[in-house]
C-alpha cells in the first residue's frame, strides 16, 4: 500500500456480520481485507460508465451449429482491431464452444461491445469483468509479428 492505514468503525446488523464473518472464513483471510477487496471492486464498477481506460475479458459460451453465429462473432472480432488483445476458444462438445476474448479500450465502449456480443443468437451463458484502474501499469501494443526482438506470444 502507498499511503498508510487509517482505522475507521463500521456498523451493520448482526445477521448481515455473520454472512460477512462466514466469507471471511471461507476466504481465510480478515474483515479488512475482504472490506478492501469490496471497495476496490465496488470502485472499479462505479468507473465503467464513465469511459476510462480499460481492460476486460469477456467470456462467450454459444453453439457452434447456430447459424452464421461463429461468422458473425469472427466479423465483430475482426471490427474491433486493436482494441481486441487475445483470444482463446475451446471446444466444449461437439456443439458448443466458449470464447474468452481480451479487450482494451474504454470502459463504456467495452460494455457496448459485450452486450452486442452476448445478446447474439446462440451465445447461451457469458459474461464481462472490467479493470478500470490501469493507468498504474503500462498495457503494451501488440509486436509486430515479423518483429524479431518480440519477447511476447502472438495471441
Amino acid at each position: 500500500m502507498s499511503s498508510s492505514v487509517v482505522r475507521f468503525g463500521v456498523a451493520m446488523e448482526s445477521a448481515l456480520l455473520a454472512q460477512f464473518d462466514a466469507l471471511v472464513e471461507q476466504r481465510g483471510t480478515t474483515r479488512s481485507e475482504v472490506l478492501r477487496d469490496l471497495v476496490r471492486a465496488e470502485l472499479t464498477r462505479a468507473h465503467v460508465h464513465r469511459g476510462v481506460d480499460a481492460v476486460a475479458s469477456l467470456t462467450l459460451v454459444y453453439n457452434t451449429q447456430q447459424n452464421d453465429l461463429a461468422e458473425r462473432l469472427r466479423e465483430v472480432q475482426t471490427e474491433l482491431g486493436d482494441r481486441m488483445r487475445a483470444t482463446m476458444r475451446v471446444h466444449l462438445s461437439a456443439d458448443y464452444a466458449m470464447d474468452v476474448l481480451v479487450l482494451h479500450g474504454k470502459s463504456d465502449e467495452l460494455e457496448r461491445i459485450a452486450d452486442r456480443l452476448l445478446a447474439a443468437r446462440g451465445v447461451r451463458h457469458g459474461g464481462i469483468q472490467v479493470v478500470t484502474d490501469i493507468t498504474k501499469h503500462k498495457v503494451a501494443r501488440h509486436p509486430v509479428p515479423s518483429d524479431p526482438s518480440s519477447t511476447d506470444a502472438a495471441p
